[in-house]
């Protein structure tokens, strides 16, 4: 599914959360429980495909693995709204998987997405 909603309709705190984003570079993530800021709720974040630069500092296979310490170091790189080293540790464990697996899935090759996706 194509979407031309903006990323930035998800940080302005609206009722109704943006449509679906899920592309090869971008995926979007609703939250089980959204992130309090004093502009509004964060129900959605989106994750772009991270590149070289977004990856410094840790290992793949930390990131692979789901590895807290490197999603804090990452997450801020390649999410929309950017979210801070402090809303990452307060993510409910459940959304910080979820989180943590959606930007592990940009590792996998195409042949592996396409295994693992239902009909």
């Amino acid at each position: 599914m194509t979407d031309t909603t903006t990323p930035n309709a998800l940080s302005q705190g609206t009722s109704q959360p943006a449509a679906v984003i899920d592309t090869d570079n971008v995926k979007s993530v609703d939250l089980d429980e959204p992130i309090k800021r004093s502009s509004g709720e964060i129900k959605r974040v989106l994750i772009r495909k991270p590149n070289a630069g977004a990856l410094r500092g840790v290992t793949l296979m930390a990131l692979v693995q789901v590895d807290v310490q490197a999603l804090r170091t990452v997450l801020p790189r390649v999410c929309d709204p950017i979210l801070t080293p402090a809303e990452i540790n307060e993510l409910d464990p459940a959304d910080l998987l979820t989180v943590g697996a959606t930007l592990a899935s940009f590792f996998m090759s195409k042949a592996e997405r396409q295994a693992i996706q239902t009909p």
